[in-house]
């Protein structure tokens, strides 16, 4: 995916986060000659691709250099100050990243900073976060392998395709305003899909990015605003996931990108909806629990509680108490005046329970009653 986006920019970068260093992605400083002891400036990768994107491949695996694409992200420059030479180059690029959680697999019951290592300068930088996960599903699955039969048999990859979700028959078309951005962009079955040529396609995005700069009406803005207001309502609670003005620039920038795509002077009411149902998609994907439930208060830059932080911050608080008593034995009695003393908010205290002892934290010694595994005592 991401090599298909370096082929079809206009303007792109592409780097893998092992091979990749700090000089790499910002500036090299370096002698110009033998005989002069001058400096010279290496423009790095995201110097390189200003104005255009930067595709970022094994993002998790580059933890030490993600400190040098802070100042890039927020700021749009990278500034320097080595041997003299004191400087600020532009770097107002795009940046796609990839990356793997750690373990292999995506763990749904820890939030997203937990499953990639990653710290919340960082990830709260990015407008968007798509979890991908390889779920089952009948029809995808029959299409794909049938698109990598053919290019491996040297068959005509078929251009009729079903849809990725549930198989439906083609419906009347209704009107746009009704329907919603996903629906506008599912393939229905025995629809015939003309795919773009990728030349054609960088001209045009080209020509966009060069000669077309919206604005946005006073309609689409005051559904913005009314938005985000929203968030900040319902979601500045305690141990939930900070909503501030830079999701409001996310939504701005997305909502003037939405309109560039279709050539478009004005960023209309509808080109506002479309933008904001692709971020409750994105929010859904990120603060989804185990359970399939919406959680809030689970941050996908870990300022949140998942629920194996909230038994780590329970059992440390356990270990406190073990420590001062001389005794690691406690009743289902004092755990639960213990969690409730702590502000440790569950949905099921007894599945919680169950969890730390299938975890091997408590050990069931009778009739409610546990015994710290952790503990000296």
């Amino acid at each position: 995916m991401l090599q298909s986006v370096a082929n079809i920019a206009p303007r792109s970068v592409y780097v893998c986060g092992n091979t990749t260093t700090t000089a790499g992605l910002t500036v090299t400083l370096s002698k110009e000659g033998k005989g002069s002891g001058d400096y010279a400036l290496e423009a790095g990768a995201l110097v390189l691709a200003d104005q255009g994107c930067c595709c970022i491949d094994e993002f998790d695996k580059m933890s030490s250099q993600h400190q040098a694409l802070l100042e890039a992200m927020e700021q749009q420059s990278i500034s320097i100050a080595k041997a003299g030479i004191v400087c600020s180059l532009p770097a107002r690029t795009s940046i796609l990243a990839a990356a793997n959680p750690t373990g292999g697999h995506y763990n749904k019951a820890k939030t997203v900073s937990e499953n990639l290592k990653m710290g919340s300068a960082l990830l709260s930088r990015f407008d968007l976060v798509f979890i991908m996960l390889d779920t089952p599903n009948e029809e995808m699955d029959d299409m794909l392998s049938e698109h990598v039969m053919c290019l491996h048999s040297g068959r005509t990859t078929p251009t009729s395709f079903m849809s990725l979700g549930n198989v439906q028959e083609k419906e009347k078309p209704s009107t746009a305003k009704s329907q919603s951005l996903k629906e506008k962009l599912k393939v229905h079955k025995g629809e015939v899909v003309d795919v773009i040529p990728s030349q054609l396609l960088r001209k045009y995005i080209s020509y966009a990015r060069k000669f077309v700069q919206p604005h946005i009406t006073p309609q689409a803005a005051q559904v913005l605003q009314e938005f985000y207001l929203l968030l900040r309502k319902n979601y500045m609670t305690q141990d939930s996931t900070p909503i501030t003005t830079r999701q409001l620039e996310s939504l701005i920038r997305l909502t003037e990108a939405r309109a560039r795509l279709e050539l478009r002077t004005q960023a209309t009411e509808s080109d506002a909806q479309d933008v904001i149902n692709l971020m409750i998609y994105s929010m859904r994907d990120i603060y989804t629990n185990e359970s399939g439930v919406l959680d809030f208060r689970r941050a996908q830059m870990g300022t949140g509680m998942s629920e194996k932080s909230q038994g780590k911050k329970f059992i440390a608080i356990l270990q406190q108490i073990s420590e001062k008593t001389n005794s690691a034995l406690f009743s289902v009695q004092q755990i639960k005046k213990i969690a409730q003393d702590a502000k440790i908010q569950v949905k099921d205290f007894g599945a919680f329970i169950f969890s730390l002892n299938n975890e091997g934290f408590l050990l069931k010694k009778g009739p409610k009653v546990y015994q710290l595994q952790t503990s000296n005592f």
